[in-house]
């Protein structure tokens, strides 16, 4: 059972996530503060924190800083619940250390699919290990190194790269690519992927990503 952590100051919005999260079969944790989520952290070891970003006492921003000072958390990931459209509580959380972000009013099912999303993508980090020399992608420090040499790649590239990267030779059907790195609650066409894909083998050579038509992708090692 996973176990996810909220961190909201106002109780009515922290009862309706926790209502329709526990339907779904996550164990729930409440801390009304930054400084009484730091409590918990350390003795539940959440999976998922669920963050608003303005607080009493430690607002939400310096709670992720502070969480993120301590490599004991690095596995733990981060979303921040922010206000629609506010678009620098949404950068400064990213920059803080957070994984992603929901945006208020919350809607259960957007919300429950992007949680998902999060954690599967965090379970596929989790397993990317170094398989190859040549391409070393490290989740934790959320880089990649080709041939020695690090290699800058925007969010999305990165976050397909580690899922296929993560079980070699493993054929991920587009549908789950989808889902995984760009969200359930977020309509793109599979021309995504394709373009994706098409700039990753620009990087990295064509060898390592193998189309199978009318199915998906693999990462060769």
């Amino acid at each position: 059972m996973k176990k996810i952590l909220l961190v909201d100051d106002e109780k009515d919005i922290r009862r309706i996530i926790a209502y329709n999260l526990e339907k779904e079969g996550f164990q729930i944790f409440e801390a009304k503060s930054g400084k009484e989520a730091l409590g918990i952290v350390s003795k539940e070891f959440p999976d998922l924190i669920i963050l608003d970003v303005m607080m009493p006492e430690m607002d939400g921003i310096e709670f992720c800083q502070e969480l993120r000072s301590n490599p004991e958390f690095d596995k733990i990931s981060i979303c921040f619940l922010t206000a629609r459209n506010e678009d620098y509580s949404q950068i400064a959380g990213l920059e803080a250390g957070g994984d992603d972000y929901i945006s208020k009013p919350i809607k259960p099912k957007v919300l429950i699919a992007r949680i998902k999303a999060i954690l599967r993508r965090s379970n596929a980090s989790d397993s990317a290990k170094s398989h190859s020399k040549v391409i070393e992608v490290d989740t934790e420090k959320y880089q990649v190194k080709f041939n020695g040499e690090l290699v800058n790649l925007p969010k999305k590239e990165f976050e397909l790269l580690a899922l296929l990267y993560s079980q070699p030779n493993k054929v991920f059907e587009r549908r789950y690519i989808l889902s995984s790195v760009w969200g359930d609650d977020v309509i793109v066409s599979d021309r995504t992927i394709d373009v994706h894909i098409r700039k990753l083998r620009e990087k990295f050579g064509s060898k390592y990503f193998v189309t199978l038509k009318g199915v998906g992708y693999k990462y060769v090692d």
